[in-house]
């Protein structure tokens, strides 16, 4: 994982977590890699990794069962919820991006649609 020098690398990891479960790789109830395992596959400290699991503990989207490790909820209303607040944050940034190359919101629904037609290539 690269990170970006403009966010906290904590938040970074609570995003590649939440990823990781709204893409299905990490599901309900499943038992999510320890904090030092985490800490090696990212190359962080420990202390970052834990802090990251805090935080998605607090918010439920983990919880801990006591020397056994993190799990995700099996709430699975707060999954899709959270799973829609990241399809919400994609689109908003694909349309931000999009506002910056000078295609408003008008024309954008037709300019993807175009996109998608084409198979992905403007050039046809």
């Amino acid at each position: 994982m690269e990170f970006k020098d403009n966010i906290p690398i904590y938040l970074q990891i609570e995003q590649y977590l939440y990823r990781q479960i709204a893409l299905g790789k990490l599901t309900a109830g499943e038992k999510i890699p320890s904090v030092r395992k985490l800490a090696l596959e990212l190359t962080v400290n420990v202390n970052t990794v834990q802090r990251a699991l805090q935080q998605m503990n607090s918010q439920g989207i983990l919880y801990t069962k006591r020397g056994e490790g993190n799990f995700v909820t099996e709430n699975t209303k707060l999954l899709s919820e959270t799973k829609q607040s990241l399809i919400n944050n994609e689109l908003e940034q694909f349309v931000q991006n999009m506002e910056e190359f000078g295609i408003g919101r008008n024309e954008l629904v037709s300019t993807l649609e175009n996109y998608l037609k084409n198979g992905g290539d403007q050039n046809e």
